[in-house]
Order: structure tokens, then sequence, then C-alpha cells
């Protein structure tokens, strides 16, 4: 079967190419390595099944929507963070593309939800009164429920003129003579244009590829670190007004940049598999129904490699490996046993004044996490308690470990395009975006790309 755009992964990055293909005459189709949105089942219940299962293809991770499909809805409009796409297409591009993403969001199911900002607020002069930079964005807070509900209003419009494979590994992408063969098994399917957007976990996929074609990479970072789990009044102040506070802290000891993600007010801690590799991460619902009595956000550090190691996920998964077998999963520690130097045990976490939203084992987190980092993290803590009292307090929950890999940084042009004409990598798994709305926007642009081309031929 010949497509004019075949388009691997239906994360954000996917889903906005064909979003903007969709009424264009192109034929096009999206293959995805998970299932349909309403398929996506974790089979963790909190009751019968409390941890991970190690399912062959994570329902977490994989699937219509992308990992981003159960996770906070947060759709933060800034270049500050969230990735480089700006570097390619322009600062102003890169915003506008993100407000069009918002207004599509809007459009199918996302109105009536709020849209935060860090335009005149105090909390950037508290921030810099004690050496934290709290960076600049507009936050569309969607929610994990909410989010579900766009991505499948979302996927009944695209049903329509895309045709989607979902439960299919691509084993190979090769050149032709016209354009590229999607090699799944013995089956195969030949496009014009071909859009790579695979996301975080598709990263070793995708340098496969790289690889085959003879495209460059560059060694990009991987950020590891604990998720803190504390009452959700704690950080009332910040989260009423903003929603979601980037505040980025540079230590006094090591002078590595500290700095929080994802966070989740009134939300739950949860776990993700990736590659096999149980971490943790972070969900929060709009629905006041859903809420907790927690915040939780993480704490990242984030690490690069050069020569002669250069990889920086493989220094990740070492360590997530290394929490997996000492906990089984993710390991849970009380920030007071963590500072005193001792492990935590199931009667310390159960007189906890914080009541886990996540079953963890507990343990000791200085078993896992190399020295430097954890050192970060414990003067972060600290940090953050001075806007924040009541951040350092014994009973504040440290999950681990958190990490975030990123894919090797793959060579593209303004276009982004790689030098085999007619195919782009988009979205996370090219090392450019790392959000939700940078992905979203580089699937917009690279489908107006490829409009553009077939216009002026």
């Amino acid at each position: 079967m010949n497509y004019d755009v075949i388009i691997v992964g239906a994360g954000p990055g996917g889903i906005f190419s064909a979003y903007e293909l969709r009424n264009s005459g192109l034929k096009v189709a999206v293959f995805e390595l998970g299932r349909p949105l309403e398929q996506r089942k974790c089979p963790i219940d909190g009751k019968k099944i409390k941890t991970c299962v190690r399912c062959p293809v994570c329902s977490i991770m994989s699937g219509f929507g992308g990992a981003g499909a159960f996770s906070d809805g947060k759709y933060n409009i800034t270049n500050q963070f969230g990735g480089t796409l700006y570097e390619h297409i322009g600062k102003q591009e890169a915003l506008d593309l993100m407000r069009y993403v918002d207004e599509i969001n809007l459009r199918f199911g996302g109105e009536g939800t709020r849209l935060y900002s860090t335009a005149d607020t105090k909390i950037k002069r508290r921030c810099l009164e004690n050496g934290l930079h709290l960076l600049d964005a507009q936050v569309r807070h969607l929610g994990t429920d909410i989010n579900y509900v766009v991505l499948g209003n979302l996927y009944q419009e695209l049903r329509k003129t895309v045709d989607f494979y979902f439960n299919t590994t691509i084993t190979a992408v090769s050149r032709t003579d016209v354009g590229y063969k999607i090699h799944v098994g013995e089956t195969s399917y030949t496009c014009r244009y071909c859009v790579l957007s695979v996301g975080r976990s598709g990263s070793k996929w995708l340098e496969g590829v790289c690889d085959s074609l003879n495209i460059e990479t560059k060694s990009n970072r991987v950020d590891i670190g604990v998720r803190v789990e504390l009452p959700a009044e704690i950080f009332a102040s910040l989260t009423d007004e903003l929603y979601e506070s980037k505040i980025v802290y540079r230590t006094q000891k090591f002078e590595d940049m500290v700095r929080t993600f994802c966070m989740n007010p009134h939300g739950v801690v949860v776990t993700e598999n990736t590659n096999g590799i149980v971490t943790v991460n972070g969900h929060s619902y709009e629905d006041p129904s859903r809420h907790t009595e927690n915040t939780n956000f993480a704490l990242l550090v984030s690490k690069h490699f050069s020569i002669p190691f250069k990889d920086s996920n493989g220094y990740g998964e070492s360590i997530a490996r290394l929490s997996n077998m000492l906990g089984g999963g993710v390991i849970v520690q009380r920030f007071g046993d963590l500072v005193r130097g001792r492990r935590s045990t199931v009667a310390r976490i159960q007189e906890s004044f914080v009541t886990p939203t996540l079953t963890a084992t507990p343990g000791d987190l200085s078993l896992v996490i190399p020295k430097r980092i954890l050192d970060g993290i414990i003067e972060m803590i600290y940090a953050l308690d001075k806007i924040a009292p009541g951040t350092a307090n014994d009973d504040t929950l440290l999950y681990g470990v958190e990490v975030k890999f990123y894919n090797m940084e793959v060579e593209l042009d303004s276009n982004l395009e790689t030098v085999c004409k007619g195919l782009y990598v988009i979205g996370d798994g090219s090392g450019v975006t790392h959000s939700l709305s940078h992905a979203s926007a580089s699937g917009v642009y690279v489908a107006r790309q490829i409009l553009n081309h077939e216009y002026i031929c």
C-alpha cells in the first residue's frame, strides 16, 4: 500500500502532523507501537496489582496520545523551557505554533480550562531573593481527565481521513528511489514523505534508524532525580497562582543546575515503564472530585557526557535499574530519614503525616542516586523551603528514581528535515523538543513544510 505521508508514532507530534494534513488530499497513515486510546489500560489497580508487571508494551508510555496521554495535560507556551524548537524555526514562529495548538485543544474539548501566567507575579521576586529563578511561561492545564477527552475527540476527527495502524512494530526504515519504505516484519509500506515521531521511549529505535541511514546525531542529556510529595497547602501559594512553576537553582557546592519539573497540585504519583525499567512520574486531574491532599513535583539534575563516554541514556538506565534491583521498582524515603542517613521503613512511612499516593518500597535513595546529584537535590529542597516553608519537613516524601531520557539529538535543518530529503524527525524523540506543547508545535510545522513542498512542486 502506498501513501503520500507515513507518520511513525501517534504521540503529540504525530497527532498534530496528521491533524494538519487530514484534509489536504494527501494519503496519510500513522503507525503506532501501542494501542488505541480506549484500549490503553495499565494493570496496576492499587489493590490486587500494586506494582509494575512489565508489560511487553507499556500502555502508559505507548499508544494513541503517546506518553503524554495520561500526563497532567500541561501545555507550556514558552521558549524558556520545553526544548529548543525556536533555534530551528525562530522564537516567534515557535510561540505562534504553540498558541495554535492551544486553540485546537480548546476546540476539541479543552474549553473552560484555565490559562495560567507568570507575568507580573510577585513570586518571581521571592524566588530571586532566595537564589531561585522562576522561568516565564503561560501554562494551559487540561488535567489528565480533560486531556484524555481532547485526545479522544482528535482521534475521532483524524480517523475520518487518516489510516491508523496500532500494535505495529516497525523493524526498519529504508530509502527508495522516490521516498521511503516502512518495514513491518515481512510487510512493507511506501511513502514520499516520512515523519518520525517516536518520543523518548523510541530513542533507541530512532538511533538505529539514524545509523542505518547515515544521519548524524550528537549526545544529548539525561535528567536524574526524585519526585517530591508533600501536603498541597505547602505549595498552594505558588500553585494557586501559577499551577506549574518552573524553578531553577544553582547549587553552592558543585554549581550544578537543579530544577523543578511537572508540578501536580492535588495530584498522584505514578510509575511508568521505559524499555523494561520502572521509573516514577506524576499526574493530576481537572475534576475536583479526583483531587488528593498532596502536591507532587520532580527535582531533576541534568547530566551531559562527551569524551570518552557518550551514552547519557545508558547512564540513567543503570541508575534506574539499581533502584529496581533494590526496591523491586520505585523506592520511597522520608526526607528526614535521608538527611539522617537512615533508610525509611514501612513503619516510618505509616507514621508519616504525609500519606503516599503510590505504593512503593521504603528504602534508602542514597544507595541508588550518585552523591553529587543527591547533594544537589537536598540543597534545592532547603532552598525551596525558604519560599514554601514546610518543603524540608521530615515527612516530605521522596520517590526514586525519576529519569527523563532524551534521544541523541538528530541533525536537522530549519525544516526539521534530515539530510535524507523527505525524512523528518519531530517531537521528543528528535532531542529538539521536551514537552507536549513543543512536540505538538513541531508536528504542525513539519506538516506545513510538506504541504508547502507539494504546492511548489
